[in-house]
């Protein structure tokens, strides 16, 4: 069984900075396209960014966060880390790590725009706020 722990979560103000950091146990990212979604108190989850398997695999992020958040991984650490920067008020929200558990996940595109048939973590808070 693939099991995802996020950290990294925390309080900002508006314009600064968070990482956040997946790890899995069990099982070794690399193997999987992993993504980050977010759910805010009353609004459905949703795909912020995902990226495939690959070193130069692709990747793709929401438009609310195009230019500011930022997806990588480190292979070697089992690890998938989400870069949050200019952080707004509206990007405050309980963010989750996600993992394809079907090969139609493969594709970023395909595993962040969909909640179907994911590996979860647990959630980590991030608050922007003044």
């Amino acid at each position: 069984q693939l099991q995802l722990e996020e950290s990294g979560g925390g309080l900002a103000q508006p314009g600064g900075s968070l990482r956040l950091a997946c790890v899995s146990s069990g099982s070794t990212l690399m193997y999987y396209t992993v993504g980050w979604f977010r759910q805010a108190p009353g609004k459905e989850r949703e795909g912020v960014s995902c990226i495939s398997t690959t070193v130069d695999g692709q990747t793709y992020y929401a438009d609310s966060v195009k230019g500011r958040f930022t997806i990588s991984r480190d292979n070697a650490e089992n690890t998938v880390y989400l870069q949050m920067d200019s952080l707004k008020p509206e990007d405050t929200a309980v963010y989750y790590c996600a993992a394809g558990s079907v090969p139609i996940l493969a594709r970023p595109e395909a595993m962040c725009t969909t909640t179907e048939d994911h590996f979860w973590g647990q959630g980590t808070q991030v608050t922007v706020s003044s």
